[in-house]
């Protein structure tokens, strides 16, 4: 053993040098972490509008950012193999330095408009181009500052992963706060800078820390305890399972993400709630004394997979507090047992770095499958079930309780599974009796999973077989009435519900209706010719008022833009002799449209349609000046918003392609967001008029559906008979409510508006 140099060495830190050198990792550390994770949101917000709001973008973004990760702590696991103190400070320094140099944030040029194809791949690649060198130094800070603190001589260093909660403490008030406080208050070019500018101080802080470890003791590493200095390598199973256990609740992660964000908005609001949670969780977890005991944790596990089981056999539509609340809890349960388990097991200090690899390890594979892999391999949300399977392998091997009766359930259950399941292939009295009880009888069986765990102490793949059981029931007995078929693709999944009897097509996305079609009459007899318009867009709704409204008031064929296809229903909306032009951002929409089987508005009214497809805010602005009499901006039917087309840049762009006295017609129709007040912000701030229709929602029926909407026009003169009409009203701006731009959007006052006004 090498004897250290007694003039740089004291035999022991002084107390305040160890509270020097706790307070100088500790706020490196949260720091670097409260930069990695609100970088996401910030820079994901900047991408949004390349790719119409898509939810999947967020879910490509996590795949990028737990990649990163799991280099930026390779990066870290290796560079910590060199036996040298100085040569690691050193490289980590400069890799900084260098990455501080590409500061503010910007997407890269050349990437401005995305292909027809290949989303996913071409968002990653300008995601690594754009921020991937400054992602992947903070990815490293983490691993690399706690196995710096280990060679510090500080007396916590045996045990060093007390800091990892205070990383992820950083990383959760980053999210949290982002929706809350920076996106409401800030512009994106005032969060950019000021994001860059804690970087800077970042680098201060870790210089600092370099410092601290190149003045201590030598000998810090060999004066361990001989249980962290002789302690065995983990075995490769033990490290396997630390990548399963990390995987399953990273893809959950994803899942849940795409589930709640498809049903209310596409913003960093709903994305960092589950996020936060999850960040939570390693908080909790790897605390010295955990509030949430891990024994706890394993216990309330199977209810949670029971509790989202019973969620989703109920299916359809649900109210705000259930999908956010009930979704959410139950992930969070799951996750805090996934990482409880992996709390459990670490390894001693010296193995920390390979230790976090195989956690970033876990969590990319996760994000591949649930970001990457499902939406290519499977026509509907297949990831969120088998995740949650797979949950159930997550929970410890243990002694069950009844070994003699339990050996019996193998039997019990495959039973179970064709009395249930085989009655779904056939039409008789079974079939609707289980059809009209589907959500008791699929939940009985996630309950008795859970009552699996925690009565019998059964095995893992006991609970993880029963729960297979009940989300195959919810697939052979899905909530919606009548047939259902799925379309899929990077915009999300889209349901084709021909309700019983084959009276009416719907079209969904979440539980969003986006258009439908009535096929049959009341008398069942099939209708011909020329399909009515219905849904929002019926001839006596906002919609239909306005179209009729502004080809009244220029007497002669329309030139039409519309922006979202959706069923082709407004394609039927058009008359001999007028030019309507649509912009749709998803081609499997198209198809679906065209399908014959589907829809038939495009075969009888528009058969020789050609959408421009693309993102309209790139398309649109294609499309020469002062050339269209009306606009309608169709893209916020669905509760997943583009936010990007609502802002004052994006009626600019309207406003230009608008003939002499044309108008803008936006579709703001939203449960859970006011967007009114929105629109009618940014047209104000373009010189335009708005006058807002707002139906009663009471004549929701036979597929007539209540609308909100805004028409937007230089006069009055230009919307005809509408400014004069009880039904629409000329509206101000609300002074006191900031217009939203490209650089700023307040999805959390929209929120805030609609639960105030106590509108549904």
């Amino acid at each position: 053993m090498r004897s250290p140099d007694p003039s740089a060495v004291t035999d022991q830190p002084s107390a305040g040098r160890n509270r020097l050198v706790l307070i100088v990792y500790t706020a490196a550390i949260f720091v670097s972490a409260l930069l990695l994770f609100s970088v996401q949101p910030l820079f994901t917000k900047m991408v949004l509008p390349r790719l119409g709001g898509s939810p999947a973008v967020w879910s490509v973004a996590m795949v990028f950012f737990q990649s990163l990760l799991l280099a930026g702590y390779a990066y870290a696991h290796f560079l910590m193999q060199i036996r040298s103190r100085w040569i690691p400070v050193a490289v980590h320094l400069v890799l900084l330095v260098v990455a501080l140099l590409t500061l503010p944030l910007s997407i890269a040029s050349g990437w401005g408009e995305p292909p027809n194809s290949g989303y996913a791949f071409w968002l990653l690649g300008l995601f690594v181009v754009s921020i991937g060198l400054p992602f992947f130094a903070l990815a490293a800070n983490n691993p690399l500052l706690q196995a710096w603190f280990v060679r510090s001589g500080h007396p916590n260093g045996p045990d060093p992963y007390f800091l990892y909660a205070s990383s992820n403490i950083g990383s959760f008030l980053a999210l949290l706060s982002y929706p809350v406080l920076l996106e409401p208050m800030f512009t994106l070019r005032t969060q950019n800078l000021i994001w860059s500018g804690f970087y800077g101080l970042l680098i201060v802080l870790i210089a600092a820390c370099g410092a601290l470890l190149l003045r201590s003791p030598a000998n810090a590493v060999v004066d361990r305890p001989a249980e962290q200095t002789d302690a065995p390598p983990p075995s490769w199973m033990l490290r396997a399972r630390w990548i399963f256990l990390a995987a399953v609740p990273s893809g959950l992660l994803i899942a849940v993400t795409a589930h709640i964000s498809t049903d209310v908005a596409a913003a960093p609001l709903l994305w960092v709630l589950p996020l936060s949670l999850y960040l939570l969780t390693w908080v909790l977890v790897f605390q010295s004394r955990p509030l949430l005991p891990h024994k706890w944790m394993l216990m309330a596990q199977p209810l949670a997979i029971a509790g989202v089981i019973v969620l989703l056999a109920f299916g359809g539509e649900q109210n705000l507090l259930l999908t956010l609340g009930g979704h959410q809890l139950c992930f969070f349960v799951i996750a805090m047992a996934c990482h409880g388990e992996l709390a459990r097991t670490r390894p001693a200090a010296k193995y920390l770095t390979g230790f976090y690899v195989a956690l970033s390890f876990g969590g990319m594979l996760g994000g591949l499958f649930a970001g990457l892999i499902a939406p290519y391999a499977f026509s509907w949300v297949a990831e969120y079930p088998i995740l949650l399977a797979l949950a159930a392998l997550c929970r410890p091997p243990g002694d069950e309780r009844l070994p003699r009766w339990s050996a019996w359930y193998w039997p019990f259950l495959a039973a179970l599974a064709v009395a249930l399941i085989a009655p779904s292939y056939s039409q008789g009295k079974v079939m609707a009796w289980l059809d009209q009880h589907r959500v008791w009888m699929i939940g009985a069986v996630g309950v008795l999973s859970a009552l699996l765990a925690l009565g019998l102490n059964a095995s893992r793949w006991k609970i993880f077989a029963t729960v297979v059981v009940a989300l195959v029931l919810i697939r052979a007995y899905p909530a919606d009435d009548g047939r259902v078929e799925t379309v899929r693709s990077f915009f999300g999944v889209h349901k084709i519900v021909v309700t019983p009897h084959g009276q009416y097509h719907v079209l969904m996305h979440g539980t969003t209706i986006h258009g439908a079609q009535k096929f049959q009459n009341d008398d069942g007899t099939p209708i011909t010719g020329r399909p009515e318009p219905i849904t929002y867009y019926h001839k006596d709704g906002g919609i239909g008022q306005a179209i009729a409204a502004v080809r009244e008031r220029k007497g002669a064929p329309l030139r039409v833009a519309v922006i979202g296809l959706g069923s082709g229903t407004l394609t039927c909306a058009s008359e001999p002799g007028e030019t309507w032009k649509f912009f749709e951002i998803d081609q499997s929409m198209v198809d679906t449209a065209r399908d014959p089987k589907y829809f038939t508005y495009i075969q009888n009214c528009e058969p020789d349609l050609k959408p421009v497809i693309g993102d309209a805010r790139l398309t649109f602005a294609k499309e020469p000046d002062g050339i269209y009499d009306l606009i309608i901006v169709d893209a916020y039917s669905s509760d997943a918003i583009p936010i990007h087309l609502a802002t004052k840049e994006a009626m600019a762009i309207y406003k230009d392609r608008l003939a002499p006295q044309g108008a803008v017609v936006m579709h703001v129709s939203n449960r859970h967001l006011e967007l009114s007040s929105v629109v009618v912000g940014i047209a104000e701030a373009n010189e335009l008029q708005s006058w807002v229709y707002s139906e009663d929602s009471g004549r929701d029926n036979e597929y007539i559906f209540a609308t909100s909407v805004v028409v937007c026009a230089r006069d009055e003169a230009d919307v005809g008979k509408l400014a004069s009409s009880d039904e629409w009203a000329l509206t101000e701006a609300d002074e006191k409510q900031r217009v939203w731009t490209d650089d700023y959007s307040n999805v959390l006052g929209a929120v805030y508006r609609r639960l105030r006004d106590g509108e549904q």
